[in-house]
C-alpha cells in the first residue's frame, strides 16, 4: 500500500471536511461552470458575504478552490488538481472491494 506523506494526509482530511457541508457543496457546484466573484456567489446562494467568507476560507484551506483579485473583486474557481488527489485517495479503496468478500450486516441493537 502506498504511504501518504503528512502534508498530503492533511490535504485529504481538510478536503473531506470541506466537502461535508451542504453550502460548500453548493459553492463547488456553482464553480463547475466558471469562476465567480463573491457577490455572484452570494446572490446565487442567498447568503450574506460574511457567512460565505467563512465557507470560502474553508474551501481555500482545503485547496479545493483558488482565488484571484481583479480590482476590488475576488474571483473563485475550482482547483481541479486537489479533486484529483481526493479521487486517487478513494480509488485506493476500490481495489479492496475485489479482495474482500461481502459480509452480512449485523444488527447492533
Amino acid at each position: 500500500m502506498q504511504t501518504t506523506f503528512p502534508a498530503t494526509s492533511d490535504l485529504i482530511v481538510s478536503g473531506f471536511h470541506a466537502l461535508s457541508d451542504p453550502l460548500r457543496i453548493s459553492v463547488l457546484e456553482l464553480l463547475r461552470e466558471h469562476e465567480l466573484c463573491v457577490c455572484e456567489l452570494c446572490d446565487a446562494l442567498g447568503v450574506t458575504q460574511s457567512k460565505l467568507s467563512f465557507h470560502l476560507k474553508t474551501l481555500k484551506e482545503a485547496s479545493l478552490v483558488r482565488s484571484r483579485q481583479d480590482g476590488r473583486w475576488i474571483y473563485y474557481s475550482l482547483n481541479l488538481p486537489q479533486f484529483v488527489v481526493l479521487e486517487q485517495y478513494l480509488a485506493e479503496y476500490r481495489r479492496f472491494s475485489q479482495v474482500l468478500p461481502a459480509r452480512p450486516c449485523q444488527d447492533v441493537s
